[in-house]
């Protein structure tokens, strides 16, 4: 593996420090690490003070149905996370190609297509979804009606990923398979697409994170995932504070398994590392 392809993402985006900044960075940590655990302990004992140890808030976690549901919810929850996630790559990809025509009416089009799904709150799509659409007479189920929004917000910020792997690919590639006499699309397909996906899949990969956290607003739309689950159990038992911590856990526990295997790709492929600055500032 060459120096360029082990260069992790610290590495590319900040310079090493110096001893006094190591001490400030070992100082830091130190005090936020005492001040966190802290207020941890604070929090720990004010919960214990109102009661929230009680056995009558933590008793039906010892019961299969209660898993069950949590798990009927999870389900639900990787359903719209793994559709809406594929429905953002293919129109990721579409964006992107807009985003790089040479067409300049085109090229304008989607830059603002991929801003707006960029800029745009998926809570407020999902809203847009729910209230405004079925005015018009288009009835929709709940699962998209919570997967569209969420695949459209995703879309622009993976058309942005792909658009920063296609330009980490070499120019000369693109001009001496040009050079030969391949089309452009014909470049694009064979040459270029395949070395930018391999570059980013662990940035694609992380902004499944984003999808799954996204999918929390299901209540919105009364979809059954883990969190509206979730707040059935808080309604049933009245336990709020057991119900969420291990709600929180289970979103905690999945989330850090895909950034573990977004880790674990990129250090298996050895793709270098694209960042900001390898995007087409126009």
């Amino acid at each position: 593996m060459s120096a360029a392809s082990s260069v992790s993402m610290r590495d590319a985006l900040y310079e090493a420090p110096g001893p006094r900044t190591r001490r400030r960075i070992v100082v830091g940590t130190v005090v936020t690490s005492v001040a966190i655990v802290a207020i941890v302990a604070w929090v720990v004992a004010r919960l214990y003070e109102m009661g929230q140890f009680d056995s009558r808030y933590w008793y039906f976690f010892a019961q299969w149905s209660t898993w069950r549901f949590l798990l009927m919810g999870l389900a639900g929850t990787a359903e719209v996370a793994l559709c809406a996630g594929a429905i953002a790559l293919v129109l990721g990809i579409l964006f992107m190609l807009g985003r790089i025509s040479h067409n300049r009416v085109v090229s304008t089009v989607f830059r603002v297509v991929i801003n707006f799904f960029r800029g745009i709150p998926s809570l407020l799509l999902i809203y847009f979804f729910f209230l405004v659409i079925p005015s018009y007479g288009i009835k929709m189920p709940s699962f998209w009606m919570l997967t569209l929004p969420i695949a459209l917000t995703a879309s622009g910020v993976l058309a942005e990923v792909f658009r920063a792997g296609v330009n980490a690919v070499p120019k000369g590639q693109r001009e001496a398979a040009l050079s030969i006499g391949m089309t452009e699309g014909k470049v694009m397909r064979k040459i270029i697409l395949p070395q930018a996906i391999r570059y980013v899949i662990p940035s694609l990969i992380s902004q499944l994170v984003v999808v799954v956290k996204d999918t929390s607003v299901a209540y919105v739309v009364s979809y059954p995932d883990l969190l509206q689950n979730a707040r059935v159990l808080i309604s049933n038992y009245d336990a709020l504070v057991s119900v969420y911590f291990v709600v929180a856990i289970i979103y905690i526990l999945i989330n850090y398994a895909i950034n573990q295997w977004a880790v674990n790709l990129a250090r298996r492929s050895g793709a270098k590392v694209v960042t900001r600055s390898q995007e087409n500032p126009v």
